[in-house]
């Protein structure tokens, strides 16, 4: 029994990591579906942004209450995993507590301690549960949330109680086998339980710890591979994420070396390089350096990986959106909502390529089908939403990039907009007055 037993675990497990690298396989192919970008100067000062805001939570606590059941859940899911790897080598080798001889009385410091983790992550879980069902507070419980991110993020935080649970009842019911046998009372918290439970049989004890042991384990794993289709994949890409962070000050605007040659061309036509010669009849291909990029951008291909990895990163937390002067004032902007469109129209490009189709015949583009003309023109590019993201993320990249499409492709812009463009191409200000006679208001 022993053996299929090991033999069982060996399969579910090789399935369950076989599923989830081959989703996080695809979701590295969709990112890399974004325009190359150089993110690998000032290693020093990435690394420190790592640190800092992936594992340190540095900007989460600005707000402190969520910041700290936040990283409670954090340390909890963390470190308590540790234990996984405990379970994982008891599966494969048929053992039990592997690591229990080795660590001696170690060892129940270590397990006492991660029962008291999962005690606070219970209590933590269950606040963030309140908070967004009972309490309904207002970035939590916005119209984009609707649908499957208000029942992700749920399902989530069930899903730890769920585990949480599960460990404990796991260890209560060895404390009581333990108190049974005269060898011991169980650890620091399930000490606790475990006398409550010594009324049962052997039998049904073992089988409770058993049924509590693969539950856990089974739970890990279908959480695994739940996890990429999630906005909890951010536990993993939290990191590359703060890594490739924007380093340059927010408000530098990137310009756009398209653009810059365009005019240089217009007025030094000698310096524009040549095309190539056509393909002939039979066969070959325009060189990729032929085809010209878009201005802007209009789809998920047109914007750059760091954008599509912060797509995939962002947690929804909605401290950009709450944060954002439009959106407070009720214009239709939600720098969340540009994360996530921008996510779920790489995902929809994804799957068209695995179907073998061209992601450009399907007639419909980031711009204007997920993300509309209203949205970013409401975009005031105070850099609000970047500064209050917990993790570094640039919403305001995006909006930038399908603003530009908007207006250098479409020539889509308010009269507003052009009229002021025009005065600071011919007067280097936004205003119609000469600049001649930029001092004349002093007169009088």
């Amino acid at each position: 029994m022993a053996l299929v037993s090991q033999i069982l675990f060996i399969v579910l497990a090789l399935v369950a990591f076989y599923l989830f690298f081959r989703k996080v396989t695809a979701i590295r192919r969709n990112i890399l579906l974004g325009r190359k970008e150089d993110r690998t100067d000032r290693s020093g000062e990435r690394w420190k942004n790592v640190a800092l805001l992936a594992l340190g939570q540095q900007k989460m606590f600005k707000k402190p209450i969520p910041a700290v059941l936040h990283f409670l859940v954090y340390a909890g899911f963390v470190l308590i995993n540790i234990e996984v790897l405990e379970i994982l080598l008891d599966g494969i080798l048929g053992q039990h507590r592997i690591f229990e001889s080795p660590l001696g009385g170690f060892y129940n410091v270590v397990i006492g301690f991660f029962e008291v983790l999962a005690v606070l992550t219970l209590v933590a879980v269950i606040v963030f549960l309140i908070r967004r069902n009972v309490l309904k507070v207002r970035r939590l419980n916005q119209p984009e949330l609707n649908g499957f991110p208000k029942q992700d993020a749920n399902t989530i935080l069930y899903i730890e109680i769920v585990l949480m649970t599960m460990l404990l009842l796991m260890n209560s019911a060895e404390g009581a086998l333990r108190i049974q046998a005269g060898t011991g009372n169980g650890f620091w918290v399930s000490q606790l339980f475990a006398p409550a439970l010594t009324g049962l049989s052997t039998e049904s004890l073992h089988l409770i710890e058993r049924i509590c042991w693969w539950g856990h384990i089974l739970g890990i794993f279908a959480f695994l591979n739940y996890l990429p289709y999630s906005k909890h994949f951010h536990i993993l890409l939290a990191f590359p994420a703060a890594y490739y962070t924007r380093l340059k000050p927010m408000a530098e605007m990137p310009n756009m070396p398209e653009i810059q040659n365009e005019v240089l061309y217009a007025m030094e036509p000698d310096k524009a390089p040549s095309l190539p010669p056509a393909p002939s009849e039979g066969g070959g291909e325009t060189p990729e350096e032929a085809v010209p990029l878009r201005f802007g951008a209009r789809d998920v291909q047109d914007l750059s990986w760091k954008n599509l990895l912060d797509a995939y990163t962002c947690t929804e937390c909605g401290r950009c959106t709450a944060s954002c002067p439009a959106n407070i004032t009720g214009k239709k902007l939600s720098p969340r909502k540009i994360m996530m469109d921008t996510r779920d129209r790489t995902e929809e490009v994804g799957r068209l390529l695995d179907a073998g189709k061209n992601p450009a015949e399907d007639g419909k583009s980031l711009l204007h089908d997920y993300i509309t003309v209203e949205e970013l023109r409401a975009c005031t590019t105070c850099q609000a939403c970047v500064e209050a993201c917990p993790i570094g993320l640039e919403p305001l990249s995006i909006i930038h990039q399908l603003r530009r499409n908007l207006i250098m492709e479409e020539s889509n812009a308010p009269a507003e907009w052009n009229a002021m463009n025009a005065n600071i191409e011919n007067n280097m200000a936004p205003w119609k007055f000469s600049p001649d006679e930029r001092d004349a208001w002093v007169n009088g």
